[in-house]
């Protein structure tokens, strides 16, 4: 998002700015709690009205011992996916993640998967070990979960900075936000406020009362009432910007976050619109997902891995890893077991990775993401068969995969057979699209079409349908028969 007014001015005035925090980790590790118990912190905060404004972004000013204390930005992000669609639209707006584990529970799979969209987007993290109120608390063994996935805290040797916390008490919180502090210090952020405006948009929506509104977190230069601005195809003019404390302000400067009314539509969360980053967009539309990025002249290969089991995904691991040679280099952005996800698409995405799944599916929504978001997603059954293709990918000798577009897709989840004519009829959640009487059907098992026949007839319960969509659960009778088995997907080509 820019603004036109600005777009003539030059300056390389810079100036520190507060650093912009995302808080991450484990479901019920109390990230919410966190972020309410540090908002509570702030020196100056008056909320008016006596009303907490929610606006996915907010500044405060903490308590502390630090003779002068510093405002510091928290991104109030839903979830993961949304940290990395950020990235994945050309938007770098975090500078520092708080990861969040619990010292009843330890390391989850969830606190792995934030740690690797931390490390994808190559900022600082700072380990907050909550809950250490609680009578089960086990600090130590918690430390050691760290150490197993990488994170090695100074104490013990590493770089990782640590900080024990109760949410709930406000212990140490004083403590995690001079850390905070210092690292962004270390960090050296800074932005010029004369500079054109840039900014991100972190959350948009249409307000009945006051049309089109956007929350924007300002990255360079300084938003002001009367600006006009755009973002992509929205555009405006400034009427009114409301800060996180649910006050109108005239203008805001760099990591400040406001609620921008004025706007023509609503746009994007994550647009990110300065000429630079549009001309991003649009050559990160059209590469080649196997197009391999260079590290100091070595070829990259990013993978993100899927699969079945804990002890297949290692042994893949293991042994996609040894593929590398001095030319060229394997980085597992993700590795985790289960069915491949929109968040593992969207990392995929921003970090021009391939996404690699063994013995797991992935949805007809999942998969249409990916083709949109231009991701390369192959899934194997066979071992060698990945390890053939992820040497061609290292090699840059692997041909993009061209996907046949289906017009209907679902999976077989039943099986029933009639008594009369011992016919089988496909119990089957239509996932994706329309099927109709009449279709040709293709029968599919571990990625290849293993039978093709015709739609007979189509029923939900007792009712007769010439035709069934999405989000419903249907028997279809297939001509000619076939030993179906439940797991089979059924396409409609």
């Amino acid at each position: 998002m820019t603004s036109k007014r600005s777009s003539t001015a030059k300056s390389k005035e810079l100036v520190t700015r507060p650093p912009v925090v995302t808080v991450m980790g484990h479901v019920d590790h109390g990230k919410t709690t966190l972020l309410s118990a540090i908002r509570k912190t702030d020196l100056t905060r008056k909320e008016f009205g006596g009303i907490s404004q929610h606006i996915g972004a907010y500044s405060i000013n903490p308590k502390s011992q630090i003779p002068n204390p510093k405002p510091i930005t928290f991104i109030d992000t839903p979830g993961h996916a949304a940290f990395t669609q950020m990235r994945a639209r050309g938007a770098q707006v975090t500078d520092i993640v708080i990861l969040v584990v619990a010292a009843d529970e330890g390391v989850k799979p969830q606190t792995k998967e934030a740690l690797d969209h931390a490390h994808a987007a190559e900022v600082p993290i700072i380990v907050a070990i909550n809950k250490i109120d609680l009578p089960n608390a086990n600090v130590e063994r918690t430390k050691k979960d760290l150490i197993e996935i990488g994170l090695v805290p100074e104490e013990s040797g590493g770089d990782t900075v640590t900080v024990e916390v109760s949410a709930k008490t406000k212990k140490n919180l004083d403590q995690l936000l001079e850390m905070i502090l210092l690292v962004a210090e270390m960090e050296e952020l800074t932005a010029d406020p004369q500079a054109p405006f840039e900014g991100v948009v972190i959350e948009s929506k249409l307000d009945s009362r006051c049309g089109p509104v956007a929350t924007v977190l300002v990255k360079n230069g300084t938003l002001r009432v009367g600006d006009e601005i755009f973002s992509g195809q929205t555009t405006g003019k400034v009427k009114a910007m409301i800060d996180d404390t649910g006050q109108r302000v005239k203008e805001a400067g760099p990591s400040m976050p406001v609620e921008v009314l004025g706007l023509s539509d609503v746009p994007e969360v994550g647009s990110l619109a300065t000429q630079k980053a549009q001309k991003k967009t649009e050559s990160t539309e059209k590469r080649g997902v196997v197009a391999l990025p260079e590290e100091k002249g070595v070829r990259v290969l990013n993978i993100v891995l899927k699969s079945d089991v804990e002890g297949t995904l290692e042994a893949i691991h293991s042994a996609v890893q040894k593929l590398e040679t001095e030319t060229g280099k394997i980085k597992f952005i993700h590795t985790a077991t289960g069915e491949i996800s929109e968040s593992d698409v969207l990392l995929a995405q921003a970090s021009q990775a391939i996404i690699l799944g063994f013995n797991v599916k992935i949805s007809p929504d999942i998969k249409y993401l990916a083709k949109i978001s231009g991701v390369d997603v192959r899934l194997y059954n066979v071992i060698y068969e990945l390890l053939e293709d992820t040497e061609k990918a290292l090699q840059g000798l692997l041909e993009k995969k061209e996907e046949k577009e289906v017009k209907g897709e679902g999976e077989i989840i039943k099986l029933f057979t009639l008594p009369k004519s011992g016919d089988v009829i496909a119990g089957t959640r239509i996932d994706y699209g329309l099927i109709k009487v009449g279709d040709k059907i293709n029968v599919i098992r571990d990625g290849e079409v293993i039978h093709s026949g015709r739609v007979k007839s189509l029923q939900i319960e007792t009712e007769a349908k010439k035709k069934v969509s999405a989000g419903v659960e249907a028997g279809i009778l297939i001509k000619p028969q076939f030993e179906f088995k439940v797991g089979d997907t059924l396409a409609v080509p």
